[in-house]
């Protein structure tokens, strides 16, 4: 099977899988960070063929939605490989970025090693940032039953995964608990510009939100 043909196929399965998912991690999630993965690897002269499978099949079944589970995304991801008959270098450095791409706490080391996965990585953190990272947020907040803000409950920089995964802070503290750290987080030189806009557009959100809540503006 030819690597066109195994994209399609793996777009498709891929939609038919998350379409219509309402926590912000749906098919067009996947859609935006494929397209700015892609760009990305452009400019970074990557393996274009290991970067859009990754791209593609990153949140294929993502932890937040696994019980805190990494190990459950790659098995899935390894068993649809093998079906189309990928080779199995492609399929491993596929399934070390699905593995190690998530956030997983402002104090916890970041194991993404090989430029394919820097690549996919940064995608997938710019679309957590700016308009749609906004967006984003507020729909996995309101899909978790997470307050959207509460004054008295501070952010926390959480030093582990398990307390990152465990925390229970409003959608308004996730910003400060990841979505403003991303910038000075990004792999590529190319995506670090890209993220320095975002995070501007971000801060002045904030600002707005900030004088709204307390009827100044």
């Amino acid at each position: 099977m030819n690597k066109t043909i195994i994209l399609e196929k793996t777009k498709g399965h891929v939609r038919k899988t998350l379409e219509g998912e309402g926590s912000g991690h749906d098919w067009w999630h996947i859609y935006r960070v494929w397209k700015m993965s892609k760009r990305l690897a452009r400019r970074e002269k990557a393996d274009m063929f290991v970067v859009e499978l990754a791209a593609l099949l990153h949140d294929i079944a993502d932890w937040k939605f696994n019980k805190g589970r990494f190990d459950i995304g790659p098995k899935i991801v390894r068993a649809w490989l093998e079906k189309l008959k990928v080779d199995e270098d492609a399929i491993a450095k596929v399934c070390e970025i699905v593995k190690n791409i998530s956030f997983k706490g402002a104090g916890v080391k970041n194991l993404i090693k090989t430029k394919e996965g820097m690549v996919v990585q940064d995608a997938d953190r710019l679309d957590a940032m700016g308009a749609i990272g906004i967006a984003r947020a507020f729909a996995y907040g309101g899909h978790a039953g997470r307050t959207m803000y509460d004054p008295a409950v501070k952010s926390v920089k959480h030093r582990s995964f398990a307390a990152y995964k465990n925390a229970k802070s409003g959608t308004i503290n996730h910003f400060y608990e990841k979505l403003l750290l991303l910038k000075d987080r990004m792999n590529t030189q190319t995506a670090k510009k890209i993220a320095a806009a975002r995070h501007k557009f971000m801060e002045q959100y904030l600002d707005h939100f900030y004088k709204e809540w307390e009827g100044r503006e």
